[in-house]
């Protein structure tokens, strides 16, 4: 494939059409919202599916492939990135309402080489001083990015120019060297954003489990949920009808990017390991019984129950943070919530612009999906309007966006 010029470019996306998923009917104003940006190429495709009690509003908008005209679709596959760290959120959830850990367990418990932690006090030139950690790290730390881990580990940024996400390494491998490395802060007495935290929580549930993280996952959550069509390594089959990339532009059509520094091709070869952290491929069919199950407090669709309805509503809801450190509860955004428990979304976004948030209270959803490098993104705030106007009452989607297109 190669990068179309802004006149071809424009010349096709001017016969964008939108398409409905889910036996979706007429152009929903989701779709007439997303039709101006579509016609002028800066959007290349959407997928938005919507939800409240009962009421489905699925828009496909534009394209997959631009270049071939391939209409995009909620079948298409995708990476979501840090949306995989709510699918580990949920594995530990389920260890803890089955008594296997605590969520303050400390980490050392069952990963030794956390026993002893340095904290990095200063650096200057090539002379770094550290302090031993005085706090015991706590899984807690770990899935709600108070652990003091940098976003990933040393070994993963060095193997591409310029640091990203490189595919990764096996997940013990990420904890003994995330063990081995300085923390940024002593545990527990700041945030950062961090992949690798994650990860090591994973690690907790490959102890515990004697599986390996992602075989757990797929038994006890994808396959029950009938995920399938997320994984780790999608087939060749998926990849030929996966969502391109594009950059965004201001003043021009978004054009085609080869890959993200954060999404190596190959993407289904032996150089990809399992992160719990990023890395999950999906489709906007997929992730949505994912979502729908954590808005039903731990039921999915199908019927299968999951998770506990008080472990929904206690660990993966609510924030888990010391007060005054922003919202986030187990690989999971959860904005402080007022009183009545109306704005109790809960969800996360991805690298690319993806985003889910559930609301278990008014029995709401919004999902959002793209493939998209950089900036502006005028649609955002007309689809935050046609959102509004779909529940028919003023959303705060603040929660939405927090976590959308974080990589630091």
């Amino acid at each position: 494939m190669s990068i179309m010029n802004t006149r071809t470019l424009s010349k096709l996306v001017a016969l964008a059409a939108f398409c409905f998923a889910l036996d979706c009917g007429a152009a929903s104003k989701m779709a007439e919202a997303l039709d101006p940006f579509i016609k002028s190429g800066k959007l290349p495709g959407a997928v938005s599916i919507l939800y409240s009690n009962g009421e489905l509003d699925v828009t496909c908008a534009g394209y997959a492939d631009v270049s071939t005209g391939r209409s995009i679709t909620a079948d298409d596959a995708f990476m979501q990135c840090s949306q995989t760290k709510g699918f580990c959120g949920v594995t530990v959830a389920k260890l803890i309402e089955e008594g296997k850990l605590n969520l303050d367990d400390p980490v050392s418990k069952y990963l030794p080489e956390f026993s002893t932690l340095w904290v990095k006090a200063s650096e200057s030139g090539d002379q770094i001083v550290l302090n031993k950690a005085k706090n015991a790290l706590t899984i807690r730390m770990c899935l709600n990015h108070t652990g003091g881990f940098p976003f990933e580990i040393s070994a993963k940024q060095d193997r591409i120019p310029g640091g990203g996400w490189s595919g990764g390494a096996p997940i013990r491998i990420v904890a003994a060297i995330a063990a081995a490395s300085p923390l940024l802060f002593e545990p527990g007495t700041s945030a950062r954003y961090s992949n690798t935290g994650i990860d090591i929580a994973a690690a907790v549930v490959e102890v515990v489990t004697g599986m390996k993280w992602q075989d757990y996952l797929r038994r006890e959550v994808l396959d029950p949920l009938e995920m399938k069509n997320t994984w780790f390594w999608p087939t060749d089959e998926q990849l030929k009808t996966k969502i391109e990339m594009y950059d965004c532009h201001a003043d021009a059509p978004a054009t085609w990017k080869l890959q993200n520094n954060w999404q190596q091709r190959p993407y289904n070869d032996s150089h990809v390991f399992a992160s719990a952290g990023a890395g999950l491929w999906t489709t906007a069919n997929d992730q949505y019984k994912f979502y729908k199950m954590l808005m039903n407090l731990g039921v999915g669709d199908n019927g299968v129950r999951i998770l506990k309805e008080e472990t929904v509503k206690t660990l993966l809801a609510v924030s888990s943070r010391p007060s005054g450190f922003e919202g986030y509860s187990l690989g999971l955004y959860a904005p402080e919530q007022s009183k009545d428990g109306e704005d109790a979304w809960f969800g996360h976004g991805g690298a690319f612009g993806t985003n889910c948030m559930v609301n278990w209270r008014k029995k709401q959803i919004k999902l959002w999906v793209v493939q998209l490098s950089g900036y502006p993104r005028p649609w955002d705030a007309a689809a935050k309007d046609a959102a509004e106007e779909f529940f028919k009452s003023t959303i705060d989607t603040k929660a939405a966006d927090a976590y959308t297109n974080r990589t630091e």
